[in-house]
């Protein structure tokens, strides 16, 4: 049986990484590739290890599957254009890999007739080699036609995603949940850096210092969950010690403080239910929180 052919416009990261994955497994063969730049199209080629790079949306081979990986701010548009050039047929799958966007910024193709979606690997896709060498495993969310995901699960299963399904209007709140558990841990682990420096610390030393705490929190939060995983004062229901570290904060940092006071919150529901701290504890501490500086 003939390989279904996939077309990648806005070959990066993401791009290249998933085209190297299916023309080195064989699920796909890689047709016609349009990046931005010309230098962009050779190096594009030359990762992904197949197709042949155009400098034009018309200048592109029919396919079966198209993936638009460019700039969520360039997606609709690239499939404006797609839907103009003339080299799309009816039942083509058309698909992007936004986390944010849903598969409705394919509106102009789906006009046309093509099968839309969007499959977003939530994977950090930093050097493309190493996101190839790792990516068995990454879970990607998909929402979109049946028609469109009857072809592109498999593709990604075979490549050993785990897929699951999403609504479409909820993606906002599905990226939401994926820059809390990347992007927002980095800030986090920068506020406890300055909390370090307000105490004396050495920059360097408050990195080597939170290294092993940061593992190990995170290897518990996803071994046995975060209410088993929570310690420290909230944990216990230590209400004074809670108190007098937000008045330190607040003498040092206000916009610490007010961190603190946000996460501790979440922190005392996490406490609550786990059923250990005395309750009217935890009422105080969440009282102290909600207190206005």
């Amino acid at each position: 049986m003939a390989l279904l052919t996939i077309n990648i416009v806005g070959p990066g990261k993401v791009g290249r990484t998933l085209g190297a994955l299916w023309a080195r497994t064989g699920v796909f063969s890689v047709g016609t590739v349009l990046p931005r730049t010309p230098e962009g199209a050779r190096a594009a080629v030359a990762f992904i290890g197949g197709g042949a790079a155009v400098e034009d949306m018309l200048a592109m081979a029919p396919a079966a599957v198209w993936m638009l990986t460019t700039p969520d701010d360039r997606i609709a548009q690239c499939a404006r254009a797609l839907a103009s050039s003339g080299v799309l047929r009816e039942g083509n799958v058309v698909f992007h890999c936004s986390g944010a966007l849903s598969s409705r910024e394919l509106e102009a193709v789906a006009k046309c007739g093509a099968r839309t979606a969007s499959v977003h690997p939530a994977k950090s896709f930093a050097e493309p080699a190493a996101a190839v060498a790792s990516f068995a495993g990454t879970w990607c969310a998909a929402e979109g036609d049946e028609d469109a995901l009857a072809v592109l699960q498999p593709a990604f299963e075979r490549i050993g995603a785990r897929v699951t399904r999403i609504e479409a209007a909820s993606k906002l709140l599905y990226h939401a949940a994926n820059v809390l558990a990347s992007n927002y841990l980095v800030a986090l682990a920068e506020a406890a850096l300055r909390a370090y420096a307000a105490a004396g610390v050495a920059r360097e030393e408050a990195r080597a210092m939170m290294a092993p705490l940061l593992r190990e929190t995170a290897e518990n939060v996803l071994k046995i969950g975060p209410v088993q995983a929570l310690t420290g004062p909230i944990a216990r229901g230590d209400a004074a010690l809670v108190a007098r570290q937000l008045e330190a904060l607040e003498k040092a940092d206000t916009a610490l403080a007010a961190l603190y006071r946000e996460l501790g919150a979440v922190a005392v529901d996490l406490a609550r239910a786990r059923r250990e701290a005395d309750l009217s504890a935890l009422d105080d501490i969440a009282k102290t929180l909600a207190r206005a500086p």
